[in-house]
C-alpha cells in the first residue's frame, strides 16, 4: 500500500517509501522476495494446533462406473465465484510463507487463533516461472498452498513481479508489465489449472497507479485493464469459480508523472471498460492516524490527520475505501464487493522516519483495527468482502524494518496488542448474497469524490 507521494509513500507487499526521486522498500521492490529454498529444506515440527500435511488432494473427479451421461451445453454465463460464501465482511490477514519452512505452521496456526478465515499471500511471477517461458518451478508455490489448504484456511494469492525474460526492457528488475500480456495470461492459466479449487482468489498486480509499479512510466489505467482482461481470461478458463481481484490501489495524494489519485484512476478503468474483468475491487485502506470511524470529509478539515493538504489528504483514512465504492456505484458496479486488501495502523514513532506523523500507540492499533470491523459490519454491508490486516511478522523483520512496526505479532510469532484483541473480537460477518435484492438500495456513505483540487496535491512532490 503506497500512500502520499508528496514526501514518502507506501506499503505494498510490505512497505515502500518515496522520498523524492529516491525509492527504499521493505518486504516490496527493492528487496525482493529471494528465491525459495530447496524443497528439501527441513520443515518444524507441526504445532498441535494443525494437523499433520496429507498429500494434496487430487483435483480431477473419480472415474465413473458407469457410461456417463450424453454431454450437455456448457451454460454461456461465467459461472458464480466462490466468494458467494464470503461474510460481509471477512477477515483476512497477509502473512510471509514463501521459504518460510519453520515457521509456515506457525504462523498459519496464528491465524487459526485468531479466528480468520483468509490469508493473503505474495506469488512473485519471476520466481515461480523464472528463466524461460512455459519452465516453472511449483515446489514453493506447491509447500505454500497445500500448508494453507491443510489449516483449513482460504487462500488470497497476490501476483505481480515479472520475469526478466519478459521484459526487452534493460532496466529490468524494475515492476511493471510484460512486453507481451499474453505471457502473464499463459502463467495465470498454469497457475490456475495447477491450484483448481486450492487457490480462492487472485489478486492482480499491485497498486498500478504508481510509477514505480508500472515499469517507471506513468500510471495507465487503460493498459492494466488490458492486463485485467488478459488475466480474468486465463483464470476463468482453467478455474471458472475463482475469484479475481483487482489490484489494490494506493490511496496518494500525488500525481503527474509519478501517481494517479487511486479515484481518479478506478474511475478511468471504468472508462477504459474494466467492469466484466473483476470480481471484486480490490483497495488499500490504512488508517493513518484518524481512528477508522472518521469520515473523509472531518480528515479533510484536520490538518493533524490530513499532513497539512487540505482537500486532497481525506485520503488518510480507513474509511477513503468509501470513495472507491462510491466510484463502482457511479458506474452500475454496485452488485460486486470490496476487497480491503491492506489496511492497519503503524506505531513507527522512529525520530527518522516517515511514518512518524501519523504513528499510533500499540493500544490504539488495537482498537482501531477492531472497531474498523465492528464499523464494516454495522455500516458496509452488503457490499464489502475480505478485509486484509497487515501483517503477521516476517521472521526476517526486525525493528529497523518499517513494516515491523504495523504488525500484529512479533517475527518470533508473539503476540502484540492488536493480535490479542482481533483474535479476542467478535467476528460479526454475515453471510449475504453477491447480487442486491431488486430494488435495494447500495449502501454507499460516501460520495464520489470529484476530480477537482480534491485529487491534485496542495503542493508538488517534494525532490532531493
Amino acid at each position: 500500500m503506497t500512500f502520499r507521494l508528496t514526501r514518502r509513500s507506501a506499503i505494498g507487499a510490505g512497505l515502500t517509501i518515496i522520498v523524492g526521486p529516491a525509492l527504499a522498500a521493505c518486504g516490496g521492490a527493492s528487496v525482493p522476495t529471494p528465491p525459495a529454498k530447496a524443497a528439501t529444506a527441513p520443515t518444524a515440527t507441526a504445532p498441535s494446533a494443525l494437523p499433520t500435511a496429507a498429500p494434496s488432494p487430487t483435483m480431477l473427479p473419480p472415474t465413473p462406473t458407469a457410461a456417463p451421461p450424453p454431454p450437455t451445453a456448457r451454460p454461456t454465463d461465467t459461472p458464480r465465484p466462490r466468494d458467494g460464501s464470503m461474510t460481509s465482511p471477512d477477515h483476512s490477514v497477509h502473512v510471509f510463507l514463501w521459504g518460510g519452512f519453520e515457521t509456515t505452521k506457525r504462523d498459519l496456526n496464528l491465524v487459526r487463533e485468531l479466528g480468520f478465515s483468509w490469508v493473503k499471500q505474495r506469488f512473485e511471477w519471476r520466481y515461480v516461472e523464472p528463466h524461460v517461458k512455459g519452465k516453472t518451478e511449483w515446489n514453493e508455490p506447491d509447500r505454500i498452498v497445500d500448508a494453507v489448504s491443510t489449516a483449513g484456511l482460504k487462500l488470497i494469492a497476490r501476483i505481480d513481479n515479472q520475469p526478466r525474460w519478459t521484459r526487452s526492457d534493460p532496466a529490468w528488475p524494475i515492476d511493471g508489465p510484460p512486453d507481451k500480456l499474453s505471457d502473464f495470461g499463459d502463467f495465470l492459466r498454469a497457475m490456475a489449472e495447477r491450484y483448481r479449487e486450492r487457490i480462492h482468489a487472485y489478486q492482480i498486480w499491485n497498486e498500478p497507479n504508481l510509477a514505480r509499479e508500472w515499469g517507471n512510466k506513468p500510471p495507465n489505467p487503460a493498459q492494466y485493464v488490458e492486463m485485467l482482461k488478459v488475466a480474468h481470461a486465463a483464470i476463468k478458463a482453467a478455474d471458472p469459480a475463482a475469484t479475481v481481484i483487482s489490484a489494490g490501489l494506493s490511496p496518494t495524494t500525488a500525481s503527474g508523472a509519478i501517481a494517479m489519485p487511486d479515484v481518479e484512476f478506478a474511475t478511468k478503468m471504468y472508462q477504459a471498460g474494466a467492469k466484466p474483468y473483476f470480481d471484486l475491487l480490490g483497495v488499500h485502506a490504512a488508517g493513518f492516524k484518524a481512528p477508522p470511524e472518521m469520515s473523509p470529509e472531518d480528515i479533510a478539515k484536520d490538518p493533524k490527520l490530513n499532513h497539512g493538504e487540505g482537500a486532497a489528504g481525506r485520503v488518510y483514512g480507513f474509511r477513503h475505501a468509501e470513495d472507491l465504492r462510491a466510484v463502482m456505484a457511479a458506474n452500475g458496479d454496485a452488485a460486486k464487493r470490496v476487497a480491503v486488501l491492506e489496511f492497519g495502523w503503524t506505531s513507527d514513532d522512529r525520530p527518522n522516519s516517515p511514518y512518524r506523523w501519523h504513528a499510533v500507540t500499540e493500544e490504539e492499533k488495537a482498537q482501531y483495527l477492531t472497531r474498523a470491523f465492528d464499523y464494516a459490519a454495522k455500516n458496509w454491508r452488503p457490499w464489502i468482502g475480505p478485509m486484509t490486516v497487515i501483517y503477521i511478522a516476517d521472521p526476517a523483520w526486525t525493528r529497523d524494518h518499517e513494516q515491523y512496526h504495523w504488525s500484529i505479532t512479533g517475527p518470533d510469532g508473539s503476540p502484540r496488542p492488536a493480535f490479542t484483541a482481533l483474535a479476542k473480537m467478535t467476528k460479526a460477518g454475515a453471510v449475504t448474497p453477491l447480487t442486491l435484492p431488486a430494488g435495494a438500495t447500495p449502501i454507499v456513505t460516501a460520495k464520489p469524490a470529484s476530480r477537482s483540487a480534491s485529487l491534485t496535491p496542495t503542493r508538488a512532490p517534494a525532490k532531493r
